[in-house]
């Protein structure tokens, strides 16, 4: 009995064990409850459905399998149609068997399909909703659903209206402010619908505020929160940071040696089938031998092979694939291209003297050197195999540091270039590393690829102002939104509070005064009309410059731009307006339209003749498209030559149409320099203006002459024995040579002598009468002017200028005219040649 008496209460322990397993499976199964999903009536084939938590009820499932065939369950829950579905009826339901193969434990989760109608108002749900709290209710939406729309979403009721008329309704992103209107229920019955399709990638949520209110305005409900969840489905492609990657390998290194890293993005929903990417290369130039592989998550591609020869083949060309979907056939793809170097190497590594350094630097400082490090390498000095490169490997994510290398010392240089945040970090742990310029040889291999350090980076505090983060900000903005838009604008924060809070806002610069802002939010407002095409917008962006200031009067300047979104507000126009035909060797002449307005408002253009101003321009004219944005005008008929008016329509894309009134010259020539050096299009004959210095050279020439002339008939005088008159018709000439530089009304009586040599006589002669000889600023004038006789006094004087005054009336006597060779030599000579010369630099000039 007694032994027993133990193995009964063993037994009954047992039993208490077996009862308390059947209840944690019984709650554990109670878990898997039962997933209602809103659907359309019609599901293409691949087609997202929605999602379920399968964590909720089976955390270590490793099987998944779908009772119906007609639907494929993934890892994270997302369920899609395998095959076009026609739902005939309301609901459709089928079972996910969730299996833990190493504990045999399995579960199972009803999901029941329901189609999507307006309103639903069946005795079941009416029941259903009358034992609803007013409580927070999770709704969710597919992202860009098919409809029908209004699409019904949600029910919301409180259970005050068993006493009170109530009246609901909602506020809140969605419904009055932006997205405006995609959200509304229906007063009276609380029935949640939605508008239109929904981007998640633009509005991943909605949280909206929903009231209760009677018909006299009494609240008997608080405001409830509903969050309206947007489903993601998978339509974004995954896109690679970069078309092309470039990186290098040393030649000879070891399997398995790291290339380089690809990345790619995708906009769908974080951690889901949606977004979780397969990397994998899929061809390889040249093809063989297969050298390279990639990591399937990562991306990171290493050397599979230890053939890499640079002497034989120095490139490797690789085509790789980045599937979303883990890599299922239905996933969307995309591709790049990645080029592998095969550099040269060397044989010896650089080496840091100290494996860890330790320095500092303020906050707020940039552009200093914190710290040098020095490196030996046993490579020849001053060569590429000795000079190193220095890179930060870790802890510099931000960019607040850059390392360079002294080319005088070698040694490497670590500068702070973007200012460090001591409210962020006090403390940056960096990783640096050095190389060779040149890269490793295959004797290398054997030992570390890269000498790294450690450095420690203590940030000394300091007290700041506002700070003005991201410092280029952006709006978008139509530019043809009216006056008094308002629009999210600049914003700053305290650093110390992270708080936009006591910031105020001011313009610094604004070049066309578009916009005024608030001075407390930092929001914009639009003052005047906005030009996509004005010449202060530079690439569709026109940017102001904002001061923040906090309540000290500390301030931090940014930037804020605002994209304008352009519209088709600009007709098409010719640049040229002046057009040139060489009737003899064309027949045609090109013109060019261009549009200020986007690519998307311009080309292709249509031209046409305007021939409301001129009904014979059709007739005469004739207009043939060459291309997108040209055209070719041709004359149709044997016009004169000369000058004539075409206007030109040309019409972008979207109708916006503008006349160019153009001026085409038909010309007798041969290219169009030919024409426009012409005044006469036909006959060609040009002016010929001289200036004001080719005049007075020409006249200075004149001048020279008459003086030669003139020296050589006085000297013809002097040699005769007898006086001598001048024939009658001599006397009756005026003889004037004028060399005119500056005007002058001064008159000098020069006696300056003009004498032959004569020996043993007195040289009588008559020149007739000598007017006045005026020298003034440089102008000289020597006269002979009509008269008669006259008596020539005083011919010679002291030196060699004289005075020769005006006698009028009786017969030239010359008195003590004696001079020999020499002196009127000596007279003649520099005067001529200084007339020469100024003649010839006249001319020149």
């Amino acid at each position: 009995m007694a032994s027993a008496r133990p193995a009964r209460s063993r037994s009954g322990a047992q039993c208490w064990q077996l009862l308390l397993t059947l209840s944690i499976l019984t709650f554990a199964c109670d878990a898997c409850k039962k997933v209602i999903l809103h659907v359309p009536s019609q599901l293409d084939a691949e087609k997202f459905v929605g999602r379920v938590n399968l964590k909720e009820c089976f955390q270590s499932a490793n099987l998944i399998h779908s009772s119906d065939p007609d639907f494929q369950i993934l890892e994270d829950g997302s369920i899609y149609a395998t095959n076009a579905i026609l739902l005939s009826s309301e609901e459709r339901s089928f079972t996910i068997l969730l299996y833990n193969t190493e504990n045999h434990e399995e579960r199972k989760l009803h999901v029941l399909l329901q189609h999507q109608t307006k309103k639903r108002h069946s005795k079941e749900k009416v029941l259903r909703r009358a034992k609803r709290r007013w409580a927070p209710i999770p709704c969710s939406m597919q992202e860009n659903s098919l409809g029908p729309f209004p699409l019904f979403l949600q029910q919301i009721q409180s259970d005050t209206a068993q006493n009170y008329t109530i009246f609901y309704s909602i506020r809140g992103p969605g419904v009055d402010r932006e997205p405006m209107n995609l959200f509304y229920v229906e007063r009276d019955t609380g029935n949640l619908y939605c508008t239109r399709p929904v981007d998640r990638e633009e509005y991943e949520s909605f949280e909206l505020i929903a009231f209760a209110t009677t018909p006299d305005g009494y609240t008997p409900e608080l405001p409830l929160p509903l969050l309206i969840r947007i489903e993601d489905e998978n339509d974004n492609y995954p896109i690679f940071t970069e078309t092309t990657y470039v990186f290098t390998v040393s030649e000879n290194c070891r399997v398995g040696s790291t290339v380089g890293q690809v990345c790619a993005t995708d906009k769908d929903e974080p951690d889901t089938m949606h977004t979780r990417l397969k990397y994998s290369i899929i061809e390889q130039l040249p093809a063989y031998p297969t050298l390279f592989s990639m990591h399937p998550t990562t991306g990171v591609i290493t050397t599979s092979s230890s053939q890499l020869d640079r002497e034989l083949i120095d490139k490797y060309q690789l085509k790789i694939k980045v599937q979303d979907m883990g890599g299922q056939y239905f996933g969307l793809q995309t591709t790049s291209t990645c080029i592998i170097n095969i550099g040269d190497a060397n044989d010896n590594l650089p080496t840091f003297t100290r494996t860890s350094y330790v320095t500092s630097v303020e906050e707020n400082t940039v552009d200093v050197e914190i710290l040098r490090v020095t490196v030996e390498d046993k490579d020849l000095m001053n060569t590429a195999n000795w000079r190193a490169n220095y890179t930060i490997l870790k802890g510099n994510e931000n960019g607040n540091f850059k390392i360079v290398t002294d080319p005088k010392t070698n040694e490497g240089v670590l500068c702070v270039v973007k200012p460090l945040n001591y409210e962020e970090r006090e403390q940056v742990n960096l990783q640096i590393g050095v190389v060779n310029e040149a890269p490793y040889s295959k004797e290398a291999s054997s030992q570390s690829i890269m000498s790294t350090a450690t450095v420690t980076v203590n940030v000394k505090n300091q007290d700041e102002g506002p700070e003005c983060s991201p410092l280029v900000q952006t709006v978008q903005i139509k530019e043809n939104v009216p006056v008094g838009t308002k629009s999210r604008g600049y914003k700053a924060y305290d650093p110390e509070t992270r708080s936009s809070s006591g910031i105020r806002y001011k313009k610094l610069t604004d070049p066309k005064g578009w916009v005024t802002i608030n001075e407390n939010e930092g929001s914009i407002t639009v003052f005047r009309n906005l030009d996509r095409e004005a010449e202060s917008v530079r690439g569709g962006i026109y940017n102001i410059t904002i001061l923040a200031s906090d309540k000290d009067g500390r301030t931090c300047t940014g930037t804020l731009g605002i994209i304008l979104e352009d519209v088709n507000d600009n007709g098409p126009v010719i640049p040229k307006r002046t057009v040139v035909i060489c009737k003899p060797v064309l027949a045609s002449a090109d013109i060019v339209a261009v549009d200020p307005d986007e690519p998307a408002n311009g080309p292709p253009f249509d031209f046409s003749l305007d021939s409301d101003a001129d009904s014979d321009i059709e007739r005469k004219w004739r207009l043939k498209k060459i291309n997108d944005t040209a055209a070719r005008l041709f004359f149709q008929e044997d016009l004169p030559f000369g000058t004539y008016q075409v206007p030109v329509r040309v019409t972008d894309r979207h109708g916006v149409s503008l006349i160019t009134p153009l001026t085409v010259k038909l010309c007798d020539c041969v290219t169009e320099n030919d024409c426009t050096l012409r005044t006469d299009p036909r006959i060609g004959h040009g002016e010929v203006r001289l200036g004001k210095w080719a005049i007075l050279a020409i006249l200075l020439g004149i001048a020279l002459l008459f003086c030669i002339l003139f020296t050589l008939v006085c000297g013809g005088t002097g040699v005769a024995k007898q006086p001598k008159v001048f024939p009658d018709d001599l006397a009756q000439q005026n003889l004037i040579v004028s060399n005119t530089e500056a005007p002058g009304d001064d008159k000098i009586c020069s006696t300056n002598g003009f004498t032959t040599h004569t020996a043993g006589c007195s040289a009588q002669g008559i020149c007739g009468t000598m007017g006045s000889g005026v020298k003034n600023g440089g102008q000289e004038t020597i006269e002979m002017v009509k008269g008669g006789h006259q008596t020539m006094d005083s011919c010679r004087g002291t030196g060699h200028h004289h005075t020769l005054d005006s006698c009028r009336g009786g017969p030239v006597e010359v008195d003590n005219c004696r001079y020999t060779y020499s002196e009127w030599h000596n007279y003649t000579q520099p005067r001529l040649g200084e007339e020469s010369i100024r003649g010839h630099t006249l001319i020149k000039n």
